[in-house]
């Protein structure tokens, strides 16, 4: 048999006993379904007012430390208003503020032209539409809210509307896609620095509502906040974060982590709040954490955020607005609809925020609706704040000002700390099991002997692997070194040469496929998409992965030591050579850290350091969740080597 044919019949590791394809899902839903059940457990103790007040103060507490805290805040706003759009019934003023230095937030407010005292007002933040606050669908609601009596602020959130960071004022294109892929494009930076984007947007919504408390027009004792899609998960944030919100309408996100794991959707950066499934936080806590204030869910019946999961929830929840006697005080307005902040749920969030912020009853249906000529609503004259604003800075600009600071600390203190980190980070909840190995196929090809492998890394998780021998030393135990590169055994003929030279020279190569690699790769999960790209399989898993504080690049460096266990049991080898391809690198130098057993790295077209990736303004994306380790860059360089 030649090596092009043994690729072509593709062996394959458990082709009639295990479905190694599904092993990877299988391995996250078990060890998450554990931890969605301990959530539900302590959730079920809640009986009085005063446990459930400790609850609140847990769930803030757990919230912002998962998210690294908030930036620190500018001593003023510096807002300023550079137009006004006048329409019958209200003007739209367009306002500029600054969350943080030089980080311009574009907004609209509207007001009722009949306001004549300090009056309710509504943050509203937006969904993932590109044209953001001066989407159609989003000026629809406002409208609704503004006629009911309500002042509204529309700020375009990160990488949407006017606040594209990837935008090139003199080409006038953008260099990476708007809205969920710039969000996870700046935000798988920001977990590799231990920070998540979520922290940005929390933020930026924290100092509009500041900007809100500031008008004079406004009353500080009655604000609400209402979005959907990416605003219903901004809309929990503030539930969570700000306790001066006094009613809230999340919509079209709320439901649980359960159902929406098993739909199979994966989510942007944003949306992934590190380790908080592991510590018990659901959807639900987001609603209890505003127990007894009013809260009206808003939900579409077929919608990708399962339905059966938010009357759940809502469900569950409703016991803690029952023990301080405001049941009415949550609710749920579903639409027969798809994904999206319908006209309905518009008017069923004005009938809402009416009935608990005005004290009144509202008939929405004579509301006269005229959508504004997006262009109209801008805040800056091209459309685009880095346009207009040269000293813009953008999520990778803080993030990487963050970096540098934690590359100074680093310097300064040891690396006993750092290793002791990696290594929790690495066996992290682990299920240890006898690799019980199993040579599964051995044939001549070219002029190799070569063995198919598998064993147990963890329970129910196979890896797999090819080893090659030249067949003089077909019956010897001679030196193994370990190769790691892209597509595993599915890509022996791009390697064949660095095979052969070490086989010449009586060593043997095992091309080792970890979790996910080559012939491991994973059922795809989100039809139409690769594995590697944004919203494969790899992201759905490694973001359900971080939600109990794991990560695939964490479970790979765990298989590359059992990989070293492998070698010893089968091949009586005392320490082994790992050879990689890229940015393969990084799992043998993390390896190489925490365990004395590798003598030498061999490595081509090297990615050394933590996430040498996070420092580039533009850097490849492909696979790129599988190779991040969250916070790793508070405790390791980006770009030095391991050390």
């Amino acid at each position: 048999m030649s090596l092009t044919l043994l690729e072509a019949q593709g062996i394959r590791p458990g082709t009639y006993i295990y479905d190694v394809h599904d092993q990877l899902k299988q391995h996250v839903y078990s060890r998450s379904e554990n931890y969605f059940a301990r959530g539900d457990a302590e959730r079920d103790k809640l009986k009085t007012k005063e446990q459930i007040i400790a609850r609140q103060k847990w769930i803030r507490k757990t919230f912002l430390n998962s998210i690294g805290g908030l930036p620190k805040s500018m001593e003023q706003l510096q807002a300023k208003v550079v137009g006004k759009v006048e329409c019958d019934s209200f003007d739209i003023e367009k306002v500029i503020f600054q969350s943080r230095a030089n980080s311009y937030v574009t907004s609209n407010l509207y007001i009722p032209k009949s306001i004549r005292k300090p009056s309710p007002a509504i943050l509203f933040v937006c969904g993932h539409y590109e044209r953001a606050k001066h989407e159609p669908a989003h000026q629809i609601v406002c409208q609704h809210l503004v006629q009911a009596g309500f002042i509204v602020l529309a700020q375009d959130p990160i990488g949407q509307g006017e606040r594209l960071s990837y935008y090139d004022p003199y080409t006038k294109n953008t260099t990476v896609r708007c809205g969920t892929s710039e969000h996870d494009y700046a935000g798988c930076q920001c977990f590799a620095a231990g920070y998540p984007i979520a922290r940005y947007f929390l933020h930026d919504s924290i100092c509009a509502l500041d900007y809100l408390i500031s008008r004079p027009e406004v009353d500080s004792k009655r604000i609400g906040i209402t979005g959907s899609s990416g605003g219903g998960l901004q809309t929990c944030m503030m539930m969570m974060a700000d306790q001066r919100i006094a009613a809230a309408a999340p919509g079209t996100f709320v439901t649980d982590r359960r159902s929406y794991m098993y739909a199979g959707g994966a989510q942007d950066a944003e949306q992934i709040w590190p380790g908080l499934t592991k510590q018990g936080l659901d959807h639900e806590d987001m609603l209890i954490v505003m127990a007894p204030k009013p809260v009206c869910v808003l939900a579409a019946k077929y919608d990708f955020f399962p339905i059966e999961g938010t009357r759940e929830t809502l469900s569950r929840a409703r016991r803690c607005w029952q023990v301080f006697g405001r049941d009415k005080n949550l609710e749920l307005a579903e639409d027969t609809s798809r994904h999206d902040y319908t006209p309905f749920l518009a008017q069923a969030a004005a009938k809402f925020f009416a009935r608990h912020l005005l004290d009144s009853k509202i008939n929405t249906s004579n509301n006269k609706i005229d959508v504004i000529e997006p262009s109209k609503l801008w805040c800056t004259k091209t459309g685009q704040i880095r346009a207009d604003f040269h000293d813009t800075s953008t999520v990778f600009d803080e993030n990487l000002t963050v970096i540098k600071s934690q590359n100074k600390l680093i310097k300064k203190s040891g690396n006993k700390f750092a290793i002791k980190w990696l290594k929790n980070k690495v066996f992290n909840d682990r299920q240890e099991c006898d690799l019980n190995p199993r040579n599964y196929w051995s044939e001549f090809v070219d002029d190799f002997w070569v063995d198919a492998w598998v064993w147990w890394s963890q329970k129910n998780v196979f890896n797999h692997a090819m080893l090659f021998r030249s067949y003089k030393n077909r019956d010897t135990n001679v030196p193994v070194t370990i190769a790691l590169w892209d597509g595993g055994v599915c890509e022996l003929t791009k390697h064949i040469d660095f095979i052969r030279s070490n086989c010449q020279k009586g060593k043997s190569v095992l091309v080792t496929e970890l979790t996910g690699m080559g012939t491991l790769e994973p059922n795809n999960l989100l039809s139409g998409l690769s594995a590697n790209e944004f919203y494969g399989v790899f992201h759905k898993l490694n973001t359900d992965l971080m939600w109990i504080d794991d990560s695939i690049a964490a479970i790979r460096v765990y298989d590359l030591l059992r990989s070293l266990e492998f070698i010893q049991h089968q091949f009586k080898s005392k320490d082994s050579c790992i050879y990689t391809v890229g940015r393969y690198n990084l799992y043998a130098q993390v390896a190489k850290m925490i365990d004395k057993r590798i003598s030498k790295i061999e490595s081509l077209q090297a990615h050394n350091g933590a996430a040498p990736w996070a420092v580039e303004r533009h850097y490849n994306y492909e696979a790129i969740h599988t190779f991040i380790v969250p916070g790793i860059l508070k405790h390791f360089s980006a770009c030095g080597r391991f050390e």
